[in-house]
């Protein structure tokens, strides 16, 4: 009952005050008015206006924003509350702030609340030590210094700006965001409580363990685990770095895309690759990737780095792939037959060369020893073999080597042996115009210290064009012969001795008594026109 009756003189008391003035505005929900107190003092002064003030268990009131306070000191004339000691403004049930002090203004509807400042939506909790809350916008801000914790997600800043109808807070000036799984430093930074997705406008730093990732545009969703990222971010991971124009991943799935001048690059600069191209699908899952959009795939040596291009790169674990599919361990056996061997590699799951790399279509190889194309290519890291399908074709110096299917050995990272299977050619130009030739099913090739040292040729039977010169390295006469078997060696890359094996049949002529044309191998071509010059033509292709 006394509470009533406090409330009711108070009542009186700003109806007496807006009769004095006509200008007064009437609007019962725009005038801060009592709720309760425990008792009140009533002074009027003249030079100051009137001033109510409420001791103990103290609350007013403007339309549905509830201020309360262990004491509050009214401002009639002003419509302005000073609420001391454990404030509570309470703004429709939505908005709930604390403070130990608390300054409000009814004209402007705002707030000004000092020391234990907490502003909270059910969710997300901002404490700070001086808080400015706009209750007609159900704005927040902060100046010097603030912390808002929502969940696991902490996230403190020199200066924040909070919106309680959309949930977004505006954080600005040494902002951090820690989260069990993330760690974050800008300068400005947008975080919204209710979809706890973070929008980044300046350049950021994200710490993911011993990823790293830093960019200046994009979001990343804490709940989803998905990220998008533009103005070229780039990724510093353990074992490799990751650039490229635009960037999206999620951790949930494990899938990611790379968009626009894509670059990986390995941190094992002796036995690691690099890849780049317009678009790189990645899978972190399964640690795979797809890159399409003109992929060049840079096999690191130490010396002599391979380039590979095409129109699409693959590449996955090998222990996976050998799950589905056999791979043949050709390199332990001497046989042409390999289309009939089927053990599989043994490998281990944690190996550096449990890898393998697929290339399809328009397959370009460049290193400074050997060069290829194809129309796919497979390659794994354990055999360390380039299987080459559809019409390919090899070069080292001035031979080439050609057939249907074609494999290159690389060892101690260099050339180590080639295997042609069917319509296999090796020809290589002596002067303009003129090319020992030799033809079979099956050729069979060593290099050493890169370069080719021996060619094995089998046929039914094998065909041969080798043109002979004298001491001053004139051509004297052209050899044309058939054999089981055709071993040619080379010296300094250049052919120097031809052996023929079981069934020997040929006839030697004069330059100038032979049509040259007609005495070439079957299906003769020289391909010079198709082969990578450069590492520039393969990165610029």
């Amino acid at each position: 009952m006394m509470k009533y009756c406090l409330f009711l003189i108070f009542f009186l008391g700003a109806a007496c005050a807006r009769a004095q003035s006509p200008t007064a505005d009437t609007s019962a929900d725009k005038l801060i008015i009592l709720v309760q107190t425990d008792r009140y003092i009533y002074l009027n002064k003249d030079t100051a206006g009137k001033f109510v003030a409420f001791v103990g268990n103290s609350i007013v009131k403007q339309g549905k924003t509830l201020i309360k306070g262990d004491s509050i000191v009214l401002d009639q004339k002003n419509n302005i509350a000073e609420a001391f000691g454990n404030v509570h403004i309470n703004d429709a049930d939505s908005i709930q702030t604390y403070a130990q002090y608390a300054k409000y203004s009814g004209k402007e509807r705002k707030a000004y609340l000092n020391k234990k400042v907490k502003l909270t939506d059910g969710k997300g909790v901002l404490t700070t030590e001086n808080l400015e809350y706009d209750t007609q916008f159900k704005l927040g801000k902060y100046f010097n210094g603030g912390k808002v914790v929502n969940g696991k997600t902490v996230l403190t800043s020199t200066e924040g700006l909070y919106y309680g109808e959309s949930k977004d807070v505006y954080f600005k000036k040494k902002v951090v965001l820690t989260d069990p799984e993330y760690k974050i430093f800008t300068d400005t930074l947008l975080y919204n409580i209710n979809t706890e997705i973070t929008t980044f406008v300046a350049p950021s730093t994200i710490y993911n363990g011993k990823r790293i990732i830093k960019t200046s545009e994009g979001f990343y969703d804490l709940k989803k685990k998905k990220a998008n990222f533009g103005k070229r971010p780039f990724i510093d991971d353990s074992t490799y770095t990751f650039t490229a124009n635009e960037m999206a991943f999620d951790d949930q799935t494990g899938l990611g895309e790379f968009k626009g001048n894509a670059v990986y690059k390995s941190k094992d600069t002796a036995g690691g690759y690099d890849i780049i191209a317009g678009n790189i699908k990645t899978n972190n899952k399964t640690n795979s990737f797809l890159a399409t959009q003109k992929p060049v795939l840079f096999i690191k040596q130490e010396k002599d780095t391979i380039l590979i291009s095409a129109d699409t790169l693959f590449s996955s674990k090998l222990s996976d792939l050998l799950r589905t599919k056999q791979v043949a361990n050709i390199r332990d056996t001497n046989s042409f037959d390999y289309t009939f061997i089927t053990d599989t590699i043994n490998i281990k799951k944690d190996s550096s060369t449990n890898r393998y790399f697929e290339a399809y279509y328009h397959v370009k190889i460049y290193s400074d020893s050997l060069q290829a194309v194809g129309d796919s290519l497979f390659y794994n890291l354990q055999d360390s073999t380039f299987r080459l399908y559809k019409n390919p074709v090899a070069w080292t110096q001035q031979n080439q080597i050609s057939g249907d299917t074609i494999y290159l050995f690389i060892q101690n990272k260099n050339p180590e042996k080639i295997k042609v299977f069917e319509n296999a050619m090796a020809v290589s130009k002596e002067t303009e115009g003129y090319f020992n030739q030799v033809r079979g099913n099956y050729i069979n090739g060593y290099f050493k210290e890169g370069k080719i040292s021996f060619l094995k040729t089998k046929g039914t039977p094998a065909e041969n064009v080798y043109y002979a010169a004298d001491d001053y390295k004139k051509l004297v006469g052209v050899n044309k012969s058939n054999a089981d078997l055709i071993n040619v060696y080379f010296d300094d890359g250049k052919p120097k001795r031809v052996v023929f094996v079981n069934n020997l049949s040929g006839t030697m002529f004069p330059m100038k008594q032979v049509n040259h044309e007609e005495i070439k191998v079957k299906k003769f071509m020289w391909l010079d026109d198709k082969r990578p010059k450069s590492k520039f033509e393969i990165l610029a292709y």
